[in-house]
């Protein structure tokens, strides 16, 4: 079976400033990758200009482009807005259900939304006491199920799961530990380990790290920009790729 390549980025944090310097940077990507999945954080502010921005930096890519939201891209309540934008260009922007991308013959689904926090194993917040605990925490929770659902559904040889907050604390070592539970949460990682994937890739913790793994054994990849170093991260599902350019 064909190894699919997978392009992976997240925050990205675009802006006016930055007009077209992004797309430069992944010139030539379609013969190093057969589909790019973005990682959330793609505005500074959440702004509709923003968005639209984004939007024309990724039009007309010769290879399939799926994509989830962050906390940035909901900063100014127009995620829906930005998400159309995209969808419009042409990207599929997923929040908490599944795609299927044809690479070479092979099936690739991908499945995820934005994820939120809570906190890992041993030291996260749980769903007692005060009403808006449990509101946090059961947010994540309902996330988690969707996810696993549409990881059961999904008609696919393989499937990558895509996420903006982590599932694992192994990447975010270099944060401050203190701020774990507001970048990620044990409950995606169970949710993915529950149905099975091949890949997890997720960006938020700027100053985590590239690589860790889910209880279940499921390699999780941080594709946040300043922890990659470079404009995207290429992954197989066998087998090691060839980096991408920095």
């Amino acid at each position: 079976m064909t190894s699919v390549r997978i392009a992976a980025a997240g925050d990205i944090h675009l802006g006016e400033d930055m007009r077209g310097s992004y797309r430069a940077r992944i010139e030539g990507i379609e013969e190093r990758a057969d589909v790019l999945l973005l990682a959330g954080d793609l505005t500074r502010h959440g702004t509709l200009e923003e968005g639209r921005l984004v939007a024309d930096e990724f039009r007309g890519l010769r290879i399939p482009v799926v994509a989830v939201l962050g906390n940035h891209d909901y900063h100014s309540d127009l995620q829906e807005e930005i998400a159309g934008e995209l969808r419009e260009a042409g990207v599929v922007v997923l929040d908490d259900g599944g795609t299927v991308v044809e690479c070479d013959g092979l099936r690739l689904g991908v499945v995820g939304g934005k994820g939120f926090g809570g906190g890992f194993a041993g030291k996260s917040a749980s769903e007692f006491g005060e009403r808006e605990i449990k509101n946090f925490v059961g947010h994540t929770r309902h996330i988690a199920e969707r996810w696993r659902i549409a990881l059961k559904e999904i008609d696919a040889d393989r499937t990558v799961v895509l996420s903006h907050y982590s599932p694992v604390k192994e990447t975010l070592e270099g944060e401050p530990p203190e701020i774990y539970p507001f970048l990620g949460s044990y409950l995606l990682a169970e949710a993915v380990d529950t149905e099975g994937a091949d890949l997890i890739l997720h960006g938020h913790a700027h100053k985590g790290a590239e690589k860790g793994m889910t209880p279940g054994g499921i390699r999780v990849r941080n594709v946040a920009l300043p922890v990659l170093g470079r404009s995207y991260g290429v992954y197989c599902l066998d087998g090691e790729c060839t980096p991408a350019p920095r």
